[in-house]
């Protein structure tokens, strides 16, 4: 997902680095009350930070997330376990401009193109042709029209996401898409089965993860709930290697002797995957 976990799993420390914020609010979060970005709060181009942070499990403001910050709001909002948190939370904090003398980030520092953000989105603009991280509808119908069952498969989120960095390759004169770029990519793919779906399955309800993307908000309405298993490293690695592999166009054995599976794109030490899960 590598708008990963972030190679297959990533996010997100007590003096704070940049002038104005002192101490770090740490919020309830609600999974029934939710409020849209206001002309003061701040966004970015991953939908599940942006959903948590409209339903207050991260700042509304979308400012000052750290650590202690991130590890409650996605804890409490979709059961990832702290070590699992902690790797996320080092891959975002470098969107902080004073790193590394930074202890926190904001929502909209992860805009900046090509650090986690990246080309080929399932639901955003690349950089080149405006706004990256404001979810578009244009983008993401393209998207959705390769989900053609009442359940998303392996095969179906992975068909989206080829057929994205096509368009965006054959379109983009400074399309850029490189191995790590994949992981992230990997990361925002797998986010929707991790949070909504069965993860053992490959397998999510086609209306939820519209209703997720289409209003940044959690689906409670339409019958989810917070998983009651905690959310591990060890899912996010899992996931990642069952989707890498649907998502190449080969078949049958590995295109390149004696690679067995995808290596190049998978790594049990890199974990960039977990960050595309937000």
């Amino acid at each position: 997902m590598k708008a990963a976990l972030f190679y297959y799993a990533t996010l997100l420390t007590a003096a704070f680095a940049h002038p104005g914020h002192h101490k770090a609010h740490v919020p309830t979060g609600s999974f029934i009350e939710w409020a849209p970005a206001g002309p003061n709060d701040v966004r970015g181009p991953c939908p599940m930070m942006n959903t948590l942070a409209n339903h207050g499990f991260l700042p509304h403001d979308g400012k000052n997330l750290t650590q202690e910050v991130v590890t409650k709001g996605l804890g409490d909002a979709l059961n990832f376990d702290a070590a699992l948190i902690q790797v996320m939370f080092k891959q975002a904090l470098p969107a902080n401009p004073d790193f590394p003398n930074a202890s926190f980030f904001d929502l909209n520092m992860l805009n900046t193109h090509n650090l986690l953000e990246h080309d080929a989105s399932l639901s955003r603009l690349d950089a080149y042709f405006g706004n990256n991280h404001v979810f578009n509808q244009q983008v993401f119908d393209q998207t959705k029209q390769y989900w053609v069952s009442p359940t998303i498969n392996a095969s179906h989120i992975t068909n989206s996401k080829l057929a994205r960095m096509l368009q965006s390759k054959a379109s983009n004169p400074t399309y850029k898409f490189t191995n790590t770029t994949e992981a992230f990519s990997i990361g925002e793919i797998l986010a929707p089965f991790i949070a909504f779906g069965d993860v053992e399955m490959v397998t999510v309800a086609r209306n939820l993860v519209i209703y997720f993307f289409e209003n940044e908000r959690l689906p409670v309405k339409l019958g989810w709930s917070r998983k009651t298993n905690a959310v591990a490293l060890t899912d996010i690695l899992d996931l990642a290697a069952k989707l890498s592999n649907a998502s190449t166009l080969f078949t049958g054995v590995s295109p390149l002797p004696g690679t067995g599976k995808r290596d190049v794109a998978i790594s049990q030490r890199d974990v960039h995957a977990a960050f595309g899960l937000l």
